[in-house]
């Protein structure tokens, strides 16, 4: 008698009372901020085998209804309103939440980041008439590729393990899709902060010639966009992807989001 299942789950680096600067922060808060937006696989996955059981025809959706990181206010702001800025490691973050929908598109059919102006993990910033676009505004940006198309499996690309410490994670996340027009789009994040990667994959079933694309980064884990400089984090074209035998291999940069037009 329901039509949707709403999941709410924050990525959060540090003990709730003190969950850490959302701008002055290290590589272990860069490294467990990553791990933890991975959790959200765990979540989806274990929601929707419990409700395949009992709804096999996937009529009730699950909704991921809240989403995103949740770090201290800024400081001298309102702690009610829940002000934060928002930096390279809170695009990736987004990446890799947005991915782990796509890849469960079958039953996760609503995913809302939090807020979208002013709050947690926003992707507008505003003070009086003035406006600033987020790092994380310009990874849904980049993923509008996706809407209304068909998710494609990707089964081939092994990037390797992001290690810190005697932990690891994936290095790379990435979503595939082919658009109404016969257009397949590649999005993929390397989560490594100082490392590139190399990525190999084999395009069975695609007859492809060009690939162009654009890269959003920065020169550090926590570059931001401020009213001062509103620009410092921005998508820029890219160049490093290649296509030779039916494989398409991308020099990925670290702390990098791409998206690739596969014609």
């Amino acid at each position: 008698m329901i039509d949707g299942l709403d999941l709410h789950y924050y990525t959060v680096v540090g003990p709730w009372a003190h969950k850490g600067s959302a701008t002055q922060f290290g590589e272990r808060e860069w490294f467990l901020s990553m791990k933890r937006a991975l959790r959200m696989e765990e979540l989806v996955t274990r929601h929707a085998a419990i409700m395949d059981r009992y709804d096999p025809r996937k009529r009730v959706a699950l909704i991921v209804g809240e989403w995103g990181m949740w770090h201290d206010v800024e400081p001298g702001t309102n702690p009610g309103f829940l002000y934060q800025q928002n930096t390279m490691r809170d695009a990736i973050v987004a990446a890799i939440s947005l991915d782990v929908f796509n890849h469960h598109a079958d039953r996760v059919r609503g995913a809302n980041i939090a807020q979208m102006v002013n709050v947690l993990q926003s992707m507008i910033l505003t003070r009086g008439p003035r406006l600033v676009l987020t790092p994380t505004y310009y990874v849904f940006d980049l993923y509008t590729v996706h809407h209304d198309a068909t998710v494609l499996p990707i089964t081939t690309i092994d990037a390797g393990y992001y290690v810190f410490g005697v932990d690891s994670v994936p290095a790379l996340s990435a979503t595939a899709s082919r658009d109404g027009h016969g257009v397949t789009h590649l999005t993929m994040s390397n989560v490594q902060p100082s490392q590139a990667l190399t990525v190999v994959a084999d395009l069975r079933g695609l007859s492809v010639t060009r690939a162009t694309g654009r890269i959003l980064t920065a020169p550090a884990i926590n570059s931001y966009n401020s009213f001062e400089q509103p620009d410092a984090v921005r998508p820029a074209p890219f160049s490093g992807a290649r296509l030779a035998d039916g494989r398409l291999t991308v020099m990925v940069p670290p702390k990098s989001v791409i998206v690739l037009e596969l014609r």
